[in-house]
């Protein structure tokens, strides 16, 4: 998977060099690129923002410099023989990210990232591109960050992980939170490691039978249990 981000903090963006990704990267899963957005500027401040139509509080990202950085991006990538891109806009006014989403994600072979600041960027720019590929909107909750980096790098995160090989043992993927098939509307069961008893606190002794199939309906009951306390919504 080709992966772009465009950023006026491309530095926010390292973390994305570190643990799994880094290693999918590494081994070739994964070719990630971050870039300064400012490269597309022309005046001495580098400014990619202004005020507001119809006045307000705040600045909004300038069209022109997002058109040419994104323009570069695209081309680039169509020069190297890459299908059409998805271009992500992480927004709190976009639609709700979830697992589906990822997977979904996970199934493109190029995304695009564009990490909005301040007020968020000209609507324009999503508009004027999605009419050349797909582009959508993705909140990753219902709060406001100060920009679009972190929601980005949880968003990266969550794709990569399900591209094949990243993750060392895919079985891994099958019985965690949100996962589609048996453990669809689940959030995932209570685990343990060892020692078997940790300042007074024993490991449940249905894990340590070795019993596989009390061992299996005893996961599922936790996990509906737990579902119902903490994600009701979702049963």
């Amino acid at each position: 998977m080709r992966i772009d981000v465009v950023s006026v903090f491309p530095d926010y963006l390292a973390g994305l060099k570190l643990s799994l990704l880094g290693r999918a990267q590494a081994d070739g899963l994964v070719d990630l690129a971050v870039h300064d957005l400012r490269q597309w500027t022309h005046d001495r401040h580098r400014t990619v923002d202004d005020t507001p139509y119809g006045g307000g509080p705040g600045m909004v990202m300038k069209p022109e410099p997002w058109g040419e950085a994104l323009d570069a991006v695209l081309e680039r990538g169509s020069a190297a023989g890459l299908p059409s891109a998805r271009l992500v806009v992480p927004t709190p006014a976009g639609r709700r990210f979830d697992q589906p989403t990822a997977q979904r994600l996970a199934d493109e072979p190029w995304l695009v990232f564009a990490c909005g600041r301040y007020e968020g960027i000209d609507q324009r720019v999503a508009d004027h591109y999605a009419e050349r590929l797909p582009v959508e909107e993705i909140s990753i909750g219902d709060y406001v960050l100060s920009g679009g980096e972190v929601a980005v790098m949880a968003i990266i995160e969550a794709v990569a992980r399900l591209l094949p090989g990243v993750v060392g043992n895919p079985e891994s993927l099958v019985e965690e939170s949100h996962a589609p098939g048996e453990w669809s509307g689940l959030v995932e069961y209570p685990v343990y490691t060892k020692p078997p008893v940790w300042r007074g606190l024993a490991v449940p002794d249905v894990l340590l039978s070795g019993h596989h199939a009390n061992v299996a309906q005893w996961r599922r009951e936790q996990a509906r249990r737990r579902t119902a306390v903490h994600r009701p919504d979702l049963l």
